[in-house]
């Protein structure tokens, strides 16, 4: 999975993205670092892999990762190509808005709302350049007399207009004939978002009476999309603390898990993500696939040859199998299964792939 930080200059993008990874990255107000945005790997904490390492006590530990890109600010009249290009590159935006007030760097009180939508407007502003240069092809391939281009002329022309009501892409109804252009079309506004609402610890302490957050969930309700409360200061200071410390400042403001556990269980729930599990001696991993995904082409996560090989799945969930205490006991209860081509992988199954090559 990979997630782009994303917002206006200034806002705390940078500070969430070394609490976040661990990364040392220049921050401070005005700091310029060139269009090259930061990028940096987290593993994903997971309960289920701690116990299965217990368990087996396995030469190798292997969580899943998320790659964190934190993209330069995109101010009012955009930035260039090669800051929309890395947005293109990621799977989902994590768009950091201002809910704190600083004088020293900003003139306006903060309104989230506005920022929000100023960003945005300037996504819906570089896709309605990607499309026109698409009308543009369509219109001379469709000179051929060929369905195909008149079509996309129509879809194009349609889409354009959509955007020009400064309405996002995802919102556009596009048929399957036009997938294409989802998958590959570079389209900004297709992304689905997170909007990390960015407060003091103040602010933090007592988020859902803020009216900026408020106002931002509103807004993020409307639009579909997922908001998180975060304090990126707050975060990137416990992250350098031990984890008794850090849990004991945490609970100063209420919280249970670090802005990284709730950002990844928030990504997963957008993303449709799930995490299968494989154990043994040799080593325990979580492998992220998308919900629905059939047994055959979870084995291909690990290796194309087991896909193309695959007999079966041998499957426990691993609550069954922890609550039993051993595999041999989850056995014995009938909780071990074996599973075919049409078995649609669930979250937590610990699964042992058969195939032949």
């Amino acid at each position: 999975m990979k997630l782009g930080l994303t917002g206006l200059p200034n806002v705390g993008k940078t500070t969430l993205f070394n609490a976040l990874t661990g990364s040392k990255a220049e921050t401070g107000a005005y700091t310029v670092a060139g269009a090259k945005p930061n990028v940096g790997v987290a593993k994903v904490p997971d309960e289920r892999l701690d116990w299965l390492a217990e368990y087996y006590h396995p030469k190798k530990y292997s969580p899943a990762t998320i790659e964190f890109v934190d993209v330069p600010g995109v101010a009012s009249g955009g930035k260039g190509n090669e800051v929309f290009q890395a947005i293109r590159q990621v799977d989902a935006l994590v768009e950091v808005v201002r809910c704190f007030d600083d004088d020293a760097i900003f003139l306006e009180k903060a309104d989230a709302v506005r920022d929000a939508s100023d960003f945005e407007l300037e996504l819906i502003l570089a896709d309605i350049e990607i499309v026109e240069r698409r009308l543009d092809r369509a219109k001379k391939n469709a000179k051929s007399g060929d369905k195909k281009y008149k079509r996309e002329v129509e879809m194009c022309e349609a889409l354009i207009a959509h955007l020009e009501e400064e309405k996002p892409a995802r919102d556009f109804d596009f048929s399957d004939e036009d997938q294409d252009i989802l998958t590959d079309g570079g389209l900004l506004t297709v992304k689905p978002v997170i909007y990390a609402a960015n407060m003091d610890e103040n602010g933090m302490a007592a988020y859902s009476g803020d009216a900026n957050f408020k106002a931002l969930a509103a807004h993020a309700a409307k639009q579909g999309a997922a908001v998180l409360p975060v304090a990126a200061k707050f975060e990137e200071d416990i992250a350098e603390l031990d984890p008794e410390e850090a849990e004991m400042f945490m609970a100063d403001l209420g919280l249970t898990e670090t802005g990284l556990d709730r950002l990844i269980k928030t990504s997963y729930d957008l993303l449709g993500y799930i995490s299968f599990l494989t154990a043994g001696e040799d080593d325990v991993h979580a492998w992220t696939i998308v919900k629905g995904t059939k047994a055959p082409k979870a084995a291909g996560k690990i290796h194309t040859d087991i896909e193309r090989g695959f007999i079966r799945a041998e499957i426990v969930a691993f609550e069954d199998l922890k609550a039993c205490g051993s595999m041999a006991a989850a056995k014995e209860k009938g909780l071990f299964r074996l599973e075919g081509k049409d078995y649609v992988m669930a979250d937590g199954d610990v699964t042992m792939f058969r195939f032949n090559v």
